[in-house]
């Protein structure tokens, strides 16, 4: 896998607010300063979602590193990287903590514990994918496509900024979504069920279920569930243009649909249907 950024949808709001959502992969040894940037809604490819052999799987065959090995100095960034020879030495330490990773992960799924523990011990070495929802990202680039930023973080960002600068947004009027994840061929269904499908979508980060298929019926039944049990953050992908140019939770402009869900359920159902 390698650093990668698309666009999964880009809107534009009759008062000309932009709203871009991201599909982007990173090592995960970086999410956390990537989670840190509070204007941005997103969810992650979960590894307690993943079997345990899959995952060793990805590991081994590879494994998310670092791409510059910069020399031990005071401060929070690196200096020049180290000789070539130190730096090889450094990669083939890396992939050994990666081959430890792997036996006590095995060791751990031998005892019969389950996934969400045992795929833990694989997380350094494991790329992330992340959906990521905004219509403010300068401050993220401003500080992450930076020299002194963390490499790898700043390759995602960059990837970003280029994938933002290429795309052209759609026109979304009052009333209508923005809707990720949506394919071209569904756009002419029914417009509750496609808020309902793409919500869902973004909870498991993909169009497909987890096994594979396009299956709106487990999407449907996937985004029920998530309302009733308060995993509402995947409502925060979906969207619909403001009236006005304020910001409604972490979005300028627009109104996420986790905004209606977290009413009353009759009143969600009429806000959803309207």
């Amino acid at each position: 896998m390698v650093w990668r950024a698309r666009v999964l949808a880009d809107s534009r709001s009759p008062s000309g607010i932009r709203l871009t959502t991201l599909e982007v992969t990173f090592p995960r040894f970086v999410l956390a300063e990537f989670n840190t940037h509070r204007m941005f809604s997103r969810n992650s490819a979960s590894s307690r979602a993943i079997p345990t052999q899959k995952l060793i799987e990805r590991v081994l065959d590879d494994p998310a590193m670092p791409i510059e090995w910069g020399a031990n100095r005071p401060g929070m960034s690196a200096g020049d990287e180290v000789d070539p020879a130190s730096r090889e030495q450094a990669r083939a330490t890396w992939l050994a903590a990666r081959d430890a990773a792997v036996e006590f992960a095995q060791r751990l799924a031998t005892l019969g514990l389950h996934k969400q523990i045992v795929n833990r011990v694989l997380e350094p070495f494991l790329w992330q994918t992340v959906i990521v929802t905004a219509t403010e990202w300068e401050n993220f680039f401003t500080l992450r496509c930076a020299p002194n930023a963390q490499p790898e973080l700043r390759v995602a960002a960059i990837a970003m900024r280029d994938a933002l600068r290429a795309s052209t947004p759609r026109e979304v009027g009052y009333g209508e979504w923005h809707l990720p994840l949506i394919l071209d061929d569904e756009r002419g269904l029914d417009p509750e069920l496609l808020r309902t499908v793409s919500a869902a979508r973004c909870a498991r980060v993909s169009y497909l279920t987890h096994d594979g298929r396009r299956d709106l019926d487990k999407d449907v039944e996937l985004y029920h569930r998530l309302v009733r049990d308060g995993h509402l953050s995947p409502l925060e992908h979906v969207a619909t243009p403001a009236r006005d140019d304020a910001f409604h939770a972490n979005l300028r402009g627009w109104i996420h649909l986790r905004s209606t869900a977290e009413r009353t359920p009759s009143e969600h159902a009429a806000s959803v249907g309207g």
